[in-house]
């Protein structure tokens, strides 16, 4: 009897990091999630807008196969950290949070949303970070009515924004006059200064605990591809990935000053991988059949062996890949790729331990250089 028992609790071990939901311990009493679509669980479902999923075949490899409005063929890279916090139900959208449901955190994401609000303005309507904020304010105030103001610092906010500032504004000339009043460098400062403002301001609203994700080769995106063409002698739109290189180091450099200048502020960097090297998975072309705004064809037969493809449809990756995205900021096996620690660490880090791993990443990051 004690054999089985012992091995049923092994078992429940393995599973609460299985790919499906289970009751673990729950690190952090709420989970907050702001960005675009690579986090929307729902929010554009009943916006006037293209950027939207809640059709067939988005959703065939979520819970009951059905659509949802995630921008892929299963989880986000937030439904699987969502699992790794061990919460035993996904974050509602805020479109249809309602009650104490909110109690354990909100999904404020919104496909084609942007840091500047005017980004992603020719597809539709959409939710920009703006606001989010705006929508998390009244969250908050929610929570001051339920006696709850005061978990707000211990929860996870995960933030990933600036991906359509650059491939639905920037880099659309013909629709946005970014690029013409900006070079990249300028565009990036102007970018971050507004994205500090706004970071600022979910700390004022009582964020303390909050993961930054920075911008991954946006360029080997097919939709990008497609558009533009390879670059001579790269798989990738060079020019796309090098216009965001500015965006994420200054990213880092701002979140070292908002960590030292907010109370209590615990903020760290998620890096995004930077290699190419896909392995043998297939990585030219998307898995369902897309439109010509790279989105899927509505109702069409996507491919068979998902787990073997990196994009789900022009933009957006496969469940398979939107899991290691989560894993690897969770518990980051690379140290070199976080600033200054992943996920894990971070929910259980006091503010005091925060401060000295962050002083300890200074040093080691100057001796490096050195």
């Amino acid at each position: 009897m004690r054999g089985a028992i012992l091995a049923m609790l092994i078992l429940l071990i393995i599973t609460c990091f299985a790919t499906t939901m289970v009751s673990c311990e729950q690190q952090v009493p709420c989970y907050f999630i702001f960005g675009d679509s690579l986090s929307d669980a729902g929010n554009n479902n009943d916006l006037y807008t293209k950027a939207k999923a809640n059709y067939p075949p988005y959703g065939i490899d979520f819970l009951g196969g059905m659509p949802t409005g995630r921008f892929s063929n299963g989880r986000t890279f937030a439904d699987r950290i969502t699992e790794l916090l061990g919460f035993d139900e996904y974050i509602p959208p805020y479109s249809t949070a309602t009650g104490r449901q909110i109690l354990k955190g909100v999904n404020y994401a919104s496909g084609a949303a942007g840091i500047r609000s005017e980004t992603g303005q020719h597809l539709g309507d959409r939710i920009s970070l703006d606001q989010q904020l705006l929508n998390h304010a009244v969250t908050t105030a929610k929570y001051f009515w339920y006696g709850k103001s005061s978990s707000l610092g211990k929860c996870l906010y995960t933030v990933y924004m600036g991906n359509n500032d650059y491939i639905n504004n920037y880099f659309m000339p013909d629709k946005y006059p970014s690029s013409s009043i900006y070079n990249p460098d300028q565009y990036a400062d102007e970018l971050i200064r507004q994205y500090a403002g706004q970071l600022k301001t979910l700390h004022l609203l009582g964020a303390r605990k909050i993961a930054v994700f920075g911008l991954g080769l946006v360029g080997c995106s097919l939709g990008e591809i497609y558009t533009f063409g390879p670059s001579n002698g790269s798989l990738c739109v060079d020019k796309v990935n090098a216009a965001i290189q500015p965006f994420n180091q200054k990213l880092i450099s701002v979140i070292d000053d908002l960590n030292n200048k907010l109370p209590g502020a615990q903020i760290t960097y998620i890096g995004a991988s930077t290699s190419t090297d896909t392995g043998s998975a297939v990585a030219d072309a998307p898995c369902c059949k897309v439109r010509e705004d790279y989105q899927c064809i509505e109702s069409k037969t996507p491919c068979e062996g998902r787990n073997n493809y990196i994009f789900w449809d022009g933009f957006h990756t496969t469940e398979v890949v939107n899991v290691v995205t989560a894993e690897t900021a969770y518990d980051a096996p690379d140290s070199n790729n976080v600033h200054p620690m992943d996920i894990k660490t971070l929910v259980q880090s006091t503010h005091q331990e925060f401060i000295m791993h962050q002083l300890e990443k200074r040093i080691s990051t100057q001796i490096s250089i050195v």
